[in-house]
């Protein structure tokens, strides 16, 4: 069975076949599925009246433990967006009554976001459907071809040293 990806591999065959494209194969396939896979998140997410910013950043508050808080600046690197945008979307959270923003008691200067209890009945709420929307997305994949497929990715995550969420 021949694929999208498949296709263009085709066309640049015919039009460049002293271009050794074998490397599309892969990241090709990977730069698709990952718009596909954003794709079925947002429509998941939508479906329980969420962002997907917001899920990351409940996700994120949620699994860093009780009091389920963070400093602003530690959430910053866990999102990868510019301290505006993190300003932005905390202030929309607030507004639904996902998150706060609390004081550091021991840094008067140091805002940390902490979830409410609202926020985490809505992340606890949803997590066990989005854990099944994952294994639905990868139903066609065995437990063992998954396992490969993660080990091998992990190898290029390393590789461009994405080894921490820091």
């Amino acid at each position: 069975m021949a694929d999208a990806i498949d296709k263009v591999i085709d066309q640049w065959r015919r039009v460049r076949p002293d271009v050794d494209i074998w490397p599309m194969s892969v990241l090709g396939r990977i730069a698709r599925l990952s718009r596909v896979l954003e794709r079925e998140y947002k429509k998941f997410l939508a479906e329980h009246g969420l962002e997907p910013f917001e899920f990351d950043v409940l996700t994120t508050l949620r699994r860093s433990g009780e009091p389920y808080e963070l400093t602003a600046s530690a959430l910053l690197k866990a999102s990868l967006v510019t301290s505006g945008a993190i300003t932005n979307r905390i202030d929309r959270m607030e507004v639904k009554g996902l998150v706060e923003r609390v004081r550091d008691l021991d840094d008067r200067r140091s805002v940390r976001i902490r979830l409410t209890p609202h926020g985490r009945e809505v992340l606890d709420r949803i997590f066990s459907l989005h854990a099944a929307n994952m294994e639905r997305i990868l139903q066609p994949l065995g437990r063992e071809e998954c396992e490969q497929l993660a080990s091998a990715l992990r190898i290029l995550l390393e590789s461009f040293g994405d080894t921490s969420l820091e």
